[in-house]
């Protein structure tokens, strides 16, 4: 039987087996679909190794942009964005090589596309800088967004602190992407540390979390009158390209 999965950290919450899983069954294709939940980096070499049959992983926090060590190539969306949340493991004469691609980069460009195009000269403000940040941040160079990071600890001229979203800051900055796992099941009772009562009916507001739902982010964001989308449609779309690129 060959093995598909997902490393992470934290995975309970994750609905991948359920829906990868599901498609093997329709397909009668004789595999199955883990969840790896490692508590560090160190630990993923060893799935590498002693996991015979695997073909294929997804990757999610917080390991997006710290796997290079032990992949052999890399597709061109992973160069440049520098996160990868797909893997395919290919049995070659010398060994098995795993080559890297980022499927939530069409993900998430096909659910903002529209929306950007529509408000020419519209801004961004990415809450968080890991794989998931790095991955809005490049399709927003692709549509032409200027963007900044939020960040807890702000390091770099392109990184602001929480305490920079002011009321003006979100009367310039329309679009608010939460690229953090604040708000995921099970603390579905904690958001992102924004004042909610600066948002408005001309804010988008975008969650990367898909459980829950719709979070508490979006709930308040909601309430204030600002657009909402939530991360169910980017994980559909980027679980349908991985599947595209295990079975291709």
């Amino acid at each position: 039987m060959d093995v598909y999965g997902l490393i992470g950290k934290n995975l309970s919450h994750s609905k991948s087996p359920e829906y990868f899983n599901k498609r093997f069954r329709e397909n009668n294709i004789d595999a199955e679909y883990r969840l790896f939940d490692v508590e560090s980096v160190d630990e993923i070499e060893s799935i590498f190794k002693n996991t015979p049959n695997l073909k294929g992983l997804n990757v999610t926090i917080p390991y997006k942009r710290s796997l290079a060590f032990l992949l052999d190539g890399f597709s061109n969306e992973v160069k440049q964005s520098g996160s990868v949340n797909t893997i395919k493991i290919i049995d070659k004469k010398d060994g098995k090589h795993a080559i890297a691609y980022n499927t939530d980069i069409s993900g998430f460009s096909n659910s903002i596309k529209d929306i950007v195009e529509q408000r020419p000269g519209i801004r961004a403000l990415i809450l968080g800088t890991g794989g998931v940040a790095h991955t809005v941040s490049y399709v927003f160079r692709k549509l032409g967004v200027f963007f900044y990071f939020v960040s807890r600890n702000p390091s770099k001229v392109e990184h602001m602190g929480y305490n920079w979203v002011t009321k003006k800051a979100l009367e310039q900055y329309q679009i608010i992407i939460n690229c953090t796992p604040v708000g995921m099941h099970p603390e579905e009772d904690r958001c992102p540390d924004i004042n909610y009562e600066f948002l408005g009916k001309n804010n988008i507001c975008y969650d990367c979390v898909y459980n829950p739902q719709e979070t508490l982010f979006l709930k308040k964001a909601k309430q204030r009158g600002a657009l909402t989308i939530g991360g169910m449609q980017m994980f559909l779309h980027q679980a349908e390209e991985s599947w595209k690129i295990w079975m291709g």
